[in-house]
């Protein structure tokens, strides 16, 4: 019988019922709703439930034995486990069904998940005895990565896709996305969130102010971009990155597990790489040289024209370009990668912003094409400036 909502519920409410006389299962049920009807608060009135479809029908099993009905009670409920064990406390309170005395008894509330797991799991092996060797390794990894896939729940008002210990857990580890939150899953780490995207969630920004924070990101720029976007609105305490050139989600989990025993903590990671703590412009148009020791904007000139900072806000940490023409309007933007062919063919581009590197080929290049300034993150080992300003955040 039980069977018959394994799929569709949360919880089984199981007991037993003893009656000192002959009555039907009509009986029973009619006894329970009539005898329980008006002790709770409406959202819990077993009518509306079970009209709601948020319990199932209930099961009795009778059998009658020297003038007594004795048997079983079987309640489904799709409420929570809180909930549910309010309504399996509720049953218990039913004494006398028709005119005889009874007694209701809650055995167990059964987690009817967790059951449908052992049977996937049973019959699994009964499927991997007809493969052969290779095979049978292939679908246990198999099974054993959808059920921590599974594990992934959405988190908070955005919905942020996150490991079930995210809560519970005092150590967070803040991922770039999804696929990330998997892989660490895969290896057993379940205290995982993401970031979502360049924009920091709202709610991963106040987690980093109650928890202690480690960030894992990849082993490229976008990792170190990913981190400065992160001190903008939230706090790290550690910092730790993928090998160069990999992505955390393609990380198996030995490599895993030795990138979180190598995390450093946040301002040693910072002072060894470009990424900094928040830079934000002040109203007049200058870059604060005060909030969390943040850089200055270094520049050819004594001050860097505001729409260049304006655009380079807007920008910052997308690894975006945006080309302006002589009033200082946007002609296009594009990604940093595409930066070099879009001047190439753009016309009427005088200033290029950037969330990048400038580099003594853009500038070669700017200059042929009569481009007056380039403002980006940082710039390399340069020749010469071939009349172009240059402003940068390093």
């Amino acid at each position: 019988m039980g069977k018959t909502y394994i799929d569709t519920i949360k919880y089984l409410i199981k007991g037993t019922v003893d009656i000192d006389g002959i009555v039907e299962k009509p009986d029973v049920v009619g006894a329970i709703f009539g005898q329980t009807e008006g002790l709770l608060a409406d959202e819990l009135d077993l009518r509306e439930l079970l009209k709601s479809g948020k319990i199932g029908r209930i099961e009795v099993d009778l059998k009658v034995s020297n003038g007594k009905s004795v048997g079983t009670i079987e309640v489904p409920s799709s409420l929570d486990k809180s909930e549910t064990a309010i309504i399996a406390a509720l049953l218990e309170t039913v004494d006398r069904i028709g005119p005889c005395a009874a007694k209701i008894k809650v055995s167990k509330i059964e987690d009817t998940r967790a059951a449908k797991k052992k049977i996937v799991m049973s019959r699994a092996k009964e499927l991997m005895k007809t493969l052969g060797k290779k095979e049978t390794k292939e679908l246990t990894e198999e099974l054993k990565d959808s059920m921590r896939t599974a594990k992934v729940k959405l988190y908070g008002k955005e919905k942020i896709p996150a490991g079930p210990d995210i809560d519970s857990s005092n150590e967070i580890i803040v991922v770039e996305g999804r696929a990330d939150v998997i892989n660490l899953l895969k290896a057993g780490i379940n205290n995982v969130i993401s970031l979502k995207g360049a924009v920091i969630p709202k709610t991963v920004a106040e987690l980093s102010k109650k928890k202690e924070v480690t960030l894992f990101v990849d082993g490229d720029r976008g990792g170190d971009m990913a981190v400065r976007n992160f001190v903008e609105r939230g706090r790290a305490a550690y910092v730790t990155k993928a090998p160069d050139g990999k992505e955390v989600e393609e990380l198996t989990q030995k490599e895993i597990l030795k990138c979180l025993k190598s995390k450093v903590p946040f301002s040693r990671f910072a002072a060894k790489s470009s990424v900094k703590t928040p830079v934000r412009p002040r109203h007049s148009g200058h870059f604060s040289k005060r909030e969390h020791g943040a850089s200055k904007l270094r520049h050819d000139s004594t001050k860097a024209p505001e729409e260049l900072q304006r655009a380079y806000e807007a920008v910052k940490g997308t690894m975006k370009a945006v080309l302006l023409n002589k009033d200082g309007k946007a002609i296009s933007k594009v990604p940093v990668s595409e930066i070099i062919d879009k001047i190439r063919t753009e016309k009427a581009v005088d200033k290029v912003v950037f969330d990048g590197i400038i580099t003594q080929r853009l500038i070669d290049l700017a200059a042929s094409k009569n481009v007056s300034m380039l403002l980006g993150l940082k710039k390399a080992k340069i020749d010469s400036r071939k009349g172009v300003t240059i402003y940068t955040m390093a």
